[in-house]
């Protein structure tokens, strides 16, 4: 995978904010440009999780309404239950 250039971008935060950042990176060893990018990252990287979650929960909710396939809380639960019991068990079928 090739690694595009990085280029600046400018932020601004207030001084508390950066004397913050500025103590934060002394304590870790680290400038303070490497633990605001890897803030950034870390944001990003957990927000795009969120979103494809969202997306992933819309696209389920739009595929029980349009065919009302589902599994019932105590199949859910009782499947949850076998697997946290070590059992390798398939999921419940689902039902209309």
């Amino acid at each position: 995978m090739a690694v595009a250039a990085a280029r600046p971008v400018a932020i601004k935060i207030d001084e508390d904010t950066k004397a913050r950042v500025k103590r934060l990176a002394e304590a870790r060893q680290r400038t303070p440009h490497w633990l605001m990018r890897e803030a950034i990252i870390q944001y990003v990287d957990r927000e795009e999780r969120r979103e494809a979650f969202r997306q992933d929960t819309l696209q389920a909710w739009e595929a029980f309404r349009a065919n009302g396939q589902h599994v019932t809380g105590d199949q859910a639960d009782a499947w949850l239950a076998q697997l946290e019991q070590g059992n390798d068990v398939d999921p419940p079928a689902c039902r209309s």
